[in-house]
Order: structure tokens, then sequence, then C-alpha cells
């Protein structure tokens, strides 16, 4: 990765965005050695002006941020870095720096990004016992309760959708979604994998 450091006095901006909600989480900057180390190590490592040495985003507070991409612009200089971020990112506890909310979910209405979001709650309730959580509850009764919930669901939606109940319906199909999301955690899958058999069977 070529950059122009030199264009900015050694230093260039990166833009950490969380790579499920497409949230800006925070700006940093970053020196040659901050971006070898992130680079090595798959954990964002800025370059710190107030102490005057690399830093490590989490070193203290253990809130990383794994890289699971990194690009620069036509320029080559600002850097847009991808992350799985390990709990808030702000040191005031939010979950942004460029906002108070502790809980941040994708910022457009209705974007299919949320579905990304509740697909990784569904499997943090999986893998993490939780009082009184339904979707923990399904996981307890097996994969067999999950797919008689997906079938009722589905016998549901039909039932509206022919009867051209709309309003009925999108609550029915939202119930059907979220089902199905338990349903392939459930079985080990995720979203993504039923994504890549639609986008296999597009080529053809």
């Amino acid at each position: 990765m070529n950059l122009n450091f030199e264009k900015a006095g050694g230093l260039i901006p990166a833009i950490i965005q969380d790579n499920t909600t497409g949230q800006v989480l925070m700006l940093g900057y970053m020196n040659q050695e901050a971006l070898v180390q992130t680079q090595k190590e798959k954990v964002v490592t800025f370059f710190s002006r107030s102490k005057n040495r690399l830093w490590t985003k989490g070193e203290t507070s253990g809130n990383f941020l794994n890289v699971v991409s990194m690009q620069h612009d036509c320029d080559e200089d600002p850097l847009l870095i991808k992350v799985n971020p390990v709990g808030p990112v702000c040191h005031t506890g939010s979950a942004t720096c460029f906002t108070n909310e502790k809980e941040v979910f994708p910022v457009q209405h209705g974007s299919v990004l949320f579905l990304e979001y509740l697909e990784n709650l569904i499997h943090e309730r999986k893998n993490n016992a939780t009082e009184n959580s339904y979707t923990y509850s399904l996981f307890q009764r097996g994969i067999q309760k999950m797919a008689q919930k997906v079938g009722e669901e589905a016998v549901e939606v039909v039932i509206d959708a022919v009867a051209g109940n709309k309003e009925p319906m999108k609550g029915e199909a939202a119930d059907l979604l979220y089902h199905l999301l338990v349903l392939l955690a459930g079985s080990d899958m995720k979203l993504s994998d039923i994504i890549q058999v639609l986008q296999e069977r597009h080529k053809k």
C-alpha cells in the first residue's frame, strides 16, 4: 500500500468505519510505523499527536479495533479502515466518537445493514446465556423448534399475502426473517452464505 505521507507532513488521516453497520466510528492519524504495525497485527494503531508515540486503540481499555480491510482514496493520502470493534469506541463510553448513544444502529431507515446487526446479536445470544432472552430460549429448545417457528411464520405471511392484509403481513414477514436468522445460526450458517448462493445463481 503506497501512501503519500509527505503530503501531510508525515501523518495521514485514518477514517474508521464499522464493517457491519457502516457507521463512521472515529478519526485518527497514522505515520508510516503505525500503518506497518496495523497491517502486521490486524489491530488499528494510530500515532498519537498528544502523546507523541504509537497508540494502539484499546491498549488500556481492551476496546480494540480489529481490521477487516484497508483502502486509500484516489489521492493516496486518506485511509479508510473497516473494522469489527470490540466494545464502545469512544473514551466516553459511546458507540462512536460522533454520538452520545451507547448503542448505534444503521443510520438509514429500513437499511438492510440492520439484518447484519441483528444476525450478530443473534449469534451473541446463541453463545452467551442471557436471562429472559427469547432468542437464547430458542437455541435451548433445539433445531426442531427453530425450524417449526420458521414454518409457522411462513404460513402466516402467505395467509396475509393472499388476503391482501399488507400491514399485518409486514409484522409476520419481520417475524419470518428473524426466525430464519435464528435457524441459520442454529445450523451454523450465516446470511452471507445464502447471499453467496443467490449471487452464484445470478451469474448464471
